[in-house]
C-alpha cells in the first residue's frame, strides 16, 4: 500500500510540473529534439535525400506531448532493466 501512494505522488508531481511549465513558464514554447538537428544537417549534407521510412503516422499535438511520450518511454524501459537487475541480484541472494 505504501508503494502505491509513492507512485502516486510522483505521477502527481510530474504532471504538475509538466502542466505548470506549460501553461506559466511559456506556453507557446517550442521544444526540439536530436531529430530536428539531425534532419538540418542531412538537409545541410544533401538536401535530394529523400528518407526511406515515414513513421507510423501519428504526430503529438505538441512537441511537449512529443517530449512526455519520449520520458514515459525511458521510465518504462529503466523499470524493466531495474527489475531484471534486482530479481537476479535477489535470486543471487537466495542461493
Amino acid at each position: 500500500m505504501k508503494l502505491e501512494y509513492i507512485v502516486g505522488i510522483v505521477l502527481v508531481l510530474f504532471a504538475a510540473q509538466f502542466l505548470y511549465a506549460h501553461f506559466v513558464i511559456d506556453p507557446y514554447s517550442e521544444f526540439s529534439g536530436a531529430d530536428g538537428a539531425a534532419e538540418d544537417v542531412i538537409a545541410e549534407i544533401n538536401p535530394d535525400y529523400e528518407p526511406w521510412f515515414g513513421g507510423i503516422g501519428f504526430e503529438p499535438p505538441g512537441g511537449e506531448t512529443e517530449s512526455l511520450l519520449f520520458a514515459l518511454q525511458a521510465a518504462i524501459g529503466s523499470l524493466i532493466i531495474g527489475y531484471t537487475f534486482g530479481y537476479y541480484r535477489g535470486k543471487n541472494k537466495v542461493n
